[in-house]
């Protein structure tokens, strides 16, 4: 028996085909949407700044959110090498950073600002704490950062400067849990940054010491490598970077590098 081949099939095949082909996208990769969010991991001291600047960011490129995880850079820089998903990473330290860029995980970092150490007493100063050596006193309850985050070290190096021993009631691990236990009262005197008291408005009171000029902090910035969000990540530490960015850090407190 031979089998004939309708003609109406025949024509119909390439009519099918066609459709067929344009249903798969012609073999041809479909084009993948940009990035509409970019996820940035930051110092806490950053928390204020950051936050302003991620909505002026977000102003210049509506559709587009920014994300921040806010904490110890210490922490931030080891879950970044642990693969947490992140596109920028702004530290309070060189070293910090340095964790990320030994493994390979982000591009040369650039630094945008520099902080350094005050005396942070709760209002009315009831310890009656003027200088740092105030601080070496057993009666005076003191809240030092952990020495592995980057305010616990530069903590360190301005009491080695000093010659001094303090012996503190808690070690917190970023600088913002240090802040709060000065706010609530919890401790007579915290060793902070000058920005975080500034952030405080008026919760606490700032004492400068001339120590901390030996222990001021650089803060760094890098695209990370395996960035979700790349173009949206580099165009956020151009802000940074920028003249925008230096004038809302400065406002804050922060010094220009």
């Amino acid at each position: 028996m031979v089998f004939r081949r309708s003609s109406r099939w025949v024509a119909a095949l390439p009519v099918a085909l066609t459709l067929g082909l344009s249903g798969c996208g012609s073999g041809a990769p479909a084009a993948s949407a940009p990035a509409t969010e970019v996820t940035v991991f930051a110092a806490a001291s950053l928390t204020g700044t950051f936050t302003e600047l991620g909505k002026v960011f977000e102003a210049a490129h509506p559709g587009t959110t920014v994300r921040f995880n806010f904490g110890s850079s210490a922490t931030l820089a080891q879950q970044i090498t642990q693969g947490a998903p992140a596109d920028v990473f702004a530290a309070a330290s060189p070293a910090t950073m340095k964790t990320v860029t030994d493994a390979s995980l982000a591009g040369a970092p650039a630094t945008f600002a520099r902080n350094k150490l005050q005396i942070a007493v709760p209002a009315g100063n009831p310890a009656g704490v003027d200088e740092l050596k105030d601080l070496a006193d057993p009666k005076v309850k003191v809240a030092l950062c952990a020495e592995q985050v980057p305010c616990g070290a530069a903590a360190v190096k301005a009491l080695d400067a000093a010659g001094l021993k303090v012996t503190p009631v808690t070690l917190e691990q970023d600088v913002k849990a240090t802040l709060t236990k000065v706010e609530l009262g919890e401790v007579d005197a915290a060793l902070v940054y000058r920005t975080d008291v500034t952030a405080s408005a008026g919760k606490v009171q700032g004492i400068e010491f001339p120590e901390a000029d030996t222990a001021i902090n650089d803060y760094p910035i890098a695209t990370l490598t395996k960035a979700p969000a790349g173009d949206l990540a580099r165009r956020f530490a151009d802000l940074v970077l920028s003249q925008r960015g230096k004038d809302v850090l400065a406002k804050a407190g922060f010094e220009t590098p």
